[in-house]
């Protein structure tokens, strides 16, 4: 198990990420290649959890398209990422919110915590 924790120190990037958790709403800046040609794309919505630990982690994203739940799940350590931004910080009892997939309307919003 120490040769496995010494790699993932020496492949572990540097990045200043602002700390967030579950019930958040973020902005992810995520780099996609088309071909030649590189852009970034934003995926805006409400982290659900965070997972794993040390290069390891991942966080999941949820936000609705229309009237579809789209989730994606993006790495912290991911060199494709280049930014992550805080919309609203939100008040949740659950570090894992999966129940908001069952909620729709006015019943899925979540309350902002105040500083």
């Amino acid at each position: 198990m120490d040769l496995l924790k010494h790699v993932e120190n020496e492949f572990a990037l540097e990045k200043d990420f602002p700390k967030f958790s579950a019930g958040d709403t973020v902005t992810v800046d995520y780099k996609i290649k088309e071909g030649n040609k590189e852009r970034i794309q934003q995926f805006r919505g409400v982290v659900i959890q965070r997972k794993g630990s040390g290069i390891r982690e991942t966080f999941t994203i949820r936000k609705m398209s229309g009237n579809i739940g789209v989730e994606r799940i993006f790495p912290i350590n991911s060199p494709f990422i280049e930014d992550i931004s805080i919309n609203k910080r939100g008040k949740v009892r659950r570090s894992r919110i999966f129940y908001l997939r069952g909620l729709t309307g006015k019943k899925a919003r979540i309350k902002e915590k105040r500083f």
